[in-house]
């Protein structure tokens, strides 16, 4: 062919590839949308999010409509798809592996939905992908192997995936973020993620790995944050972690390190945020570390650390949060603290620290928190503490501090908690302290304190708990402390004379009422039986005469009534063993006489409890003389007679029983296609109305209620019987083989308790088996929290907790709950929680560790793999911080906290009630913020990271009960020093 017609074909060649390029492009794009389609068909979608995802062509040339889909962005030259972004759409399925094969993806956005099952394994096989978030979903399984040279985020947080992290993480040359925190990663971190020389943010937090922080980090110069905290991690804090100056954020906390703090951090020169909480970690604190100018807020408490805090700290001139508490400080707080002028929040308690508190406290500070407590401290309170005018929370109880309380505070309008208590301070309370319009909670008992309070003007319209106890106030007591709200009055122990206020009964919020160890003389006054929700009433030690109010049988929840020590007499009244909620009764050193009532607290009342009175009984258990008269022996005669026949009639039933119920709870065995099948039923409704071929038929796709971490989850029912039950399959069936699990299943199929999902019988064959419960029309609490009043939260915490004393208190031997969390409380329609117990036997099984959510498991259970009591005491803290503030642990809200429990302690201490509560519940807040306040002041006792610091079930069901006005129980717990 020749020159002039080769030239002539120029505009063809170039025809042929304008139409080739744009029948490619197009090709191309129809790709696109076929491969989103394919995703959208993977998906459930119940907020219709996905609603205008429609093939909009069938011809692959006409249309890029596609671009305009919700979440769908597009390069604006090639019409591609470049970006996805889907967070928050409650969606739910699995991850179609289509999404991962456009060409020219560059980010994918599928967070905070639903997604389940495991990560396509071609995840990392899309080389256009430079921002990748599949967080806080429950993805599950290892992380694929693989990588893509140019990622810069890749955010698998707050899922399930397990195994352990890939070796070749370290080909992510140019990965800027990793977060891999919140998951059930085990083993080591590994070495190789020192080559991903570009990352700035690294999170492995909440994981179950384990060994040393690797030194190589030291060689990532980029790392602005490292959050670490919440593994097993062990060892020592590298010192090469002194050689990252750009570091911005270090957070270890809640690890097993040991040793000293490396000098060398003092070297990052940058730093704002360290948080070294929770380890065991021993030492003074570097010298060189007081140089971080930069430094916002630092916390390395509880640790062992000790040594004394260097005046070297007024170089910290940028310190607003200081958490030195629950340590083996020692020597005097530095008067440098007083010349740091962002100090917001102080809280050093729990020490060996002496000496004065410095005299210039909060003149130059902003301070908003003080909580010296439990230390050796000596002097006087400073007048400076409020001079931010922003203090809301003095903490200094159990030091030796002396003299006056300073006038200064009675102007701190600001305050809303005081504590002061064990100390010995004297003199009056200053005029103006009575008056503070915030003051929720003021406790100066234990002092040295006098004056005739009673002639104060009290206004006080925030209080809910005064304690005045073991002081020496006197005169008479005051008529009002102008609050409407206040539910807890403790002025025992004083040398307070007169009569008992009979405006006290107007007091309708009042739970507790403690008025012994005084000089009160008169009546009792009947307006105290209309305090409708007093728990407690104590009135005992003091000379109070005329009868026992037989109003008092009217108060619906009085739980301990303790009148002894007085003058009372006549006779008890007749209905007062008739009030169910009372529990306790003292009635000893009176002049009181008749019959002791035969029922209620009275049956089973201790002899101390009743004498010193000239009483009479008919129960020869009381100690007391034969109450006398014909009568009454004719009466007693009949009265054992009849108890001897019922006895008998009941032990002939009683054995009827037995042997009828022991031949329904032998296992039996029954043939199926698949093998042989032994069923052990717990509940005669099982053997009477549900066969093998029900389990086994209940068991298929369609009946799936859930897969979770132990197993799937199936709705049964019986086909002749139309009864419901709910069934759980056993994932490893060679688990029953253990005679303690064996055990345990046999045990809990004993349980019958409100609180607790009633475990009807097992099924197992060679290969497979089934747990069957009884069924509950209701939702998980996971499900149900989110449209839930705060009374009906109350109730069902309550219900939790008396589910836990039954286990811990009832039962012998004690039983735990083992993995507790929301999705294992299911909630009736009448906001009756059933509690779904573990196995502890088979969570300590290698193949059941994992299972345990890191979130939820209590430190010490991390490092012994048992589950305790106070493990479950633990989860339970856990749940009702959920519960109060509406967060999960798979928020991204914590900013700086590395976990839900941290961000709530934080937030407990440092702000205000609206800040933390569910936005749900926030008007709770107005009507009722101590039941929030002490709710949360419970939770956090129960998340107290030494175990021997969480109170037991018994106290956390009584707290909850007296918080929450719901019943009779007694006594609340005293508050820790967090409060």
């Amino acid at each position: 062919m020749g020159r002039k017609s080769a030239i002539s074909m120029l505009p063809i060649l170039s025809l042929v590839l304008f139409l080739s390029s744009h029948a490619s492009e197009g090709s191309d794009k129809y790709d696109d949308q076929g491969l989103l389609l394919s995703f959208r068909a993977s998906i459930d979608d119940p907020l219709g999010s996905l609603s205008n995802w429609i093939n909009s062509s069938a011809s692959p040339y006409s249309s890029t409509s596609f671009c305009k889909w919700t979440g769908v962005t597009c390069d604006n030259s090639l019409s591609r798809v470049s970006k996805i972004e889907l967070s928050g759409k409650n969606m739910s399925g699995k991850i179609e592996e289509s999404i991962f094969q456009m060409g020219h993806i560059q980010e994918i956005d599928l967070s905070n939905n639903k997604l389940s099952g495991k990560i396509p394994h071609n995840i990392f096989s899309c080389s256009s992908l430079r921002h990748l978030n599949l967080s806080n979903n429950n993805l599950t399984g290892p992380i694929p192997s693989g990588s893509i040279a140019h990622l810069e985020t890749l955010d698998l947080s707050n899922n399930v995936l397990s195994g352990k992290i890939p070796e070749d993480i370290g080909l992510f040359f140019n990965l800027k973020v990793l977060d891999l925190g919140g998951n059930v990663l085990k083993g080591r971190i590994p070495a190789w993620i020192s080559n991903i020389s570009f990352l700035e943010v690294l999170t492995l937090a909440s994981n179950q790995l384990v060994g040393e922080i690797p030194r190589e980090l030291g060689q990532l110069k980029r790392l602005k944050w490292i959050y670490l905290g919440y593994n097993n991690l062990s060892g020592q804090i590298p010192s090469e972690i002194g050689d990252l100056y750009s570091l911005n954020h270090l957070d270890l906390v809640t690890n097993n390190l040991t040793g000293p703090i490396p000098s060398s951090l003092g070297n990052l020169s940058d730093l704002e945020y360290l948080f070294l909480y929770r380890n065991k970690l021993t030492g003074p604190i570097p010298r060189h570390m007081f140089a971080l100018q930069k430094l916002i807020s630092l916390d390395l408490s509880q640790n062992s650390l000790s040594g004394d805090i260097p005046e070297l700290i007024i170089h910290m001139q940028s310190l607003e949060i200081l958490h030195l508490f629950s340590n083996n400080f020692t020597g005097k707080i530095p008067n440098a603290l007083s010349s740091l002028p962002k100090l917001r929040v102080l809280q050093l308690w729990s020490n060996g620290l002496s000496g004065p508190i410095p005299e210039g406290l909060g003149k130059q500070n902003n301070l908003s928190v003080v909580d010296l407590s439990s230390n050796s401290l000596t002097g006087k309170i400073p007048d400076s503490l409020c001079g931010s005018g922003s203090l809301f929370k003095l903490i200094l109880f159990s030091n030796s501090l002396e003299g006056e309380i300073p006038k200064s505070l009675s102007s701190c309008k600001s305050l809303q908690r005081v504590r002061l208590q064990n100390n010995r301070l004297n003199s009056e309370i200053p005029q103006g302290f009575t008056r503070l319009p915030l003051v929720y909670y003021l406790d100066v008992s234990s002092n040295n304190l006098s004056g005739k309070i009673g002639e104060q003007r009290w206004d006080m319209p925030s209080l809910q708990m005064l304690n005045l106890a073991r002081n020496g106030f006197s005169g008479n007591l005051p008529e009002d402390f102008g609050s409407e709200a206040l539910e807890n009055l403790d002025l025992s122990e004083n040398g307070f004379s007169g009569t008992i206020p009979r405006s006290y009964g107007t007091i309708s919020e009042l739970m507790q009422l403690k008025l012994n160890n005084n000089k009160l003389v008169g009546n009792i006054p009947e307006e105290l039986s209309s305090c409708k929700k007093l728990v407690t009433l104590d009135l005992s030690s003091n000379q109070l005469d005329g009868p026992i109010p037989a109003s008092i049988s009217n108060m619906p929840v009085l739980g301990d009534l303790d009148l002894s020590e007085n003058e009372l007499s006549g006779k008890i009244p007749s209905n007062l063993g008739n009030v169910q909620s009372l529990v306790q009764v003292n009635i000893s050193h009176n002049r009181l006489h008749g019959s002791l009532p035969p029922t209620g607290a009275f049956l089973a009342i201790n002899v101390s409890a009743i004498t010193g009175n000239d009483l009479c009984s008919s129960d020869v258990a009381t100690g007391l003389p034969p109450c006398k008269g014909a009568k009454g022996s004719a009466q007693w005669f009949l009265v054992v007679c009849s108890l001897a026949a019922l006895t008998a009639a009941a032990l002939s039933a009683f054995a009827f029983v037995a042997i009828r119920r022991r031949r329904q709870l032998e296992p039996k065995r029954v043939k199926s296609k698949d093998g042989t099948w032994e069923m052990h039923c717990f509940d005669p409704k099982l053997s009477r109305s549900i066969t093998l071929d029900d389990i086994l038929n209940s068991a298929k796709e369609e009946n799936i209620i859930s897969r979770g971490k132990e197993g799937t989850s199936y709705q049964g029912r019986s086909i002749t019987k139309d009864m419901k039950f709910f069934m759980k399959e056993i994932n490893d069936i060679n688990m029953l083989d253990s005679p303690i699990v064996k055990m345990e299943v046999l045990e809990l199929g004993k349980f019958k308790h409100p609180n607790i999902l009633k475990l009807m019988g097992l099924c197992i064959s060679h290969k497979n088996g089934f747990f069957i419960y009884e069924h509950v029309d209701g939702k998980s609490l996971s499900e149900a929290l989110p449209g839930l009043s705060w009374e009906r939260r109350g109730k069902i915490a309550i219900g939790v907790a008396k589910a836990l004393r039954f286990l811990h208190c009832d039962c012998s031997p004690c039983n735990v709950g083992g993995d507790l969390r929301l999705e294992k409380i299911m909630v009736d329609k009448k906001d009756e929680p059933r509690l779904r117990l573990s196995f502890p036997g088979m969570l300590s099984t290698d193949k059941y560790k994992c299972f345990i959510s890191s979130v939820y498991v209590a430190p010490e259970a991390g490092e012994t793999k048992e589950i305790t009591e106070k493990s479950d005491i633990y989860a339970f803290g856990h749940i009702l911080i959920e519960m109060l503030t509406g967060k999960s642990p798979a928020d991204t809200e914590f900013g700086v906290h590395e976990g839900i429990i941290e961000w709530a302690r934080y937030c407990y201490s440092d702000c205000h009630l609206d800040a933390w509560t569910d936005p749900v519940i926030k008007g709770t807040t107005l009507h009722r913020p101590n039941e929030m306040v002490e709710t949360m002041n419970l939770a956090l006792q129960c998340t107290a990271s030494d175990p021997s610091a969480r109170p037991c079930a018994s106290d956390v069901y009584r707290t909850l009960v007296s918080v929450l006005r719901r019943s009779s129980c007694v006594s609340a717990l005293k508050y820790s020093s967090l409060a």
